[in-house]
């Protein structure tokens, strides 16, 4: 994701939705009242859509964002978790892509542009590679984003810098069919890769937990389903894996953890809107 084609225009999403979109209300969307949100049309973000112009071979073959690898290395499944649990303070973002991402400065200026303080950054070794980890808050009040949208808005922003700058990048992310230069060559079926399930975490709250198929607003979705049937999400954490999403909430009802009948209708909820055809592939 070029910088300025990310911030500027994930920024005009995050307003053009409020402004055109029909928009509902919510009585709390992570921890925080009266938020409007509304649904971004499936594979249809067309103020993200802008093609990214990259030289396939040459930006293969260079070392960029401070990364470096070969040609001739397997490409490493991306990943991008957004983490609402660890920090009462921050939203943590990590950002993982096998030992081939640098310093990400690119990235955090792309932050930066959408309203946010990178307050800490560090990197971190494992078998699984390097991991980059940002804590973020919101720069007009120093707290962390509690706004499904502009989390959203740093999830996409996050992932185009990892398609302009990684290009190889781009048939590992579901992602790469709409912003990158080559699509995945895996197709997921949505019915085989959704799993929904939820249980008790605690007497005061449950633990619901959502994969699969990633697309463009799929963050804003999920919540506006959760809460348009009057439950609370208190947190959570939304990870991005490669051409999936998988997303951990702590939601409750009034207070309380979910009895078995209000689970039953948000997994129904959930299941219905995410197995949907588009309204491209419905048949009238």
């Amino acid at each position: 994701m070029a910088v300025a084609m990310a911030s500027g225009s994930l920024a005009g999403a995050h307003t053009l939705c409020r402004s055109k979109d029909i928009p509902f209300s919510a009585k709390a969307v992570f921890g925080i009242s009266s938020r409007m949100l509304c649904f971004f049309p499936r594979q249809k973000f067309s103020v993200l859509t802008t093609p990214i112009s990259v030289s396939p071979q040459a930006s293969l073959s260079t070392a960029v964002e401070d990364g470096s690898y070969r040609e001739t290395e397997d490409v490493p499944t991306p990943k991008v978790i957004i983490d609402q649990d660890s920090d009462p303070n921050a939203t943590i973002v990590e950002i993982t892509f096998g030992d081939r991402l640098g310093a990400l400065l690119d990235t955090m200026s792309a932050l930066k542009n959408l309203g946010l303080n990178v307050v800490k950054a560090n990197v971190f070794l494992d078998s699984s590679g390097k991991h980059n980890t940002f804590a973020i808050t919101k720069a007009n009040t120093g707290r962390k984003v509690d706004d499904p949208e502009l989390l959203e808005s740093i999830r996409l922003t996050i992932i185009n810098n990892l398609l302009q700058y990684h290009p190889e990048s781009s048939e590992q992310l579901a992602m790469g069919a709409t912003f990158g230069i080559t699509p995945p060559k895996q197709e997921v079926d949505v019915d085989i890769a959704t799993h929904i399930s939820i249980k008790d975490d605690g007497p005061n709250r449950s633990l619901l937990y959502v994969e699969t198929v990633d697309h463009p607003g799929l963050l804003v979705d999920l919540v506006k389903i959760i809460t348009d049937i009057n439950i609370f999400v208190e947190s959570g954490e939304f990870d991005t894996e490669g051409l999936l999403a998988k997303a951990k909430f702590h939601v409750s009802y009034q207070g309380k953890a979910l009895i078995k009948p209000l689970q039953q209708v948000v997994a129904n909820s959930l299941r219905y809107f995410l197995r949907r055809p588009t309204t491209e592939d419905a048949s009238f």
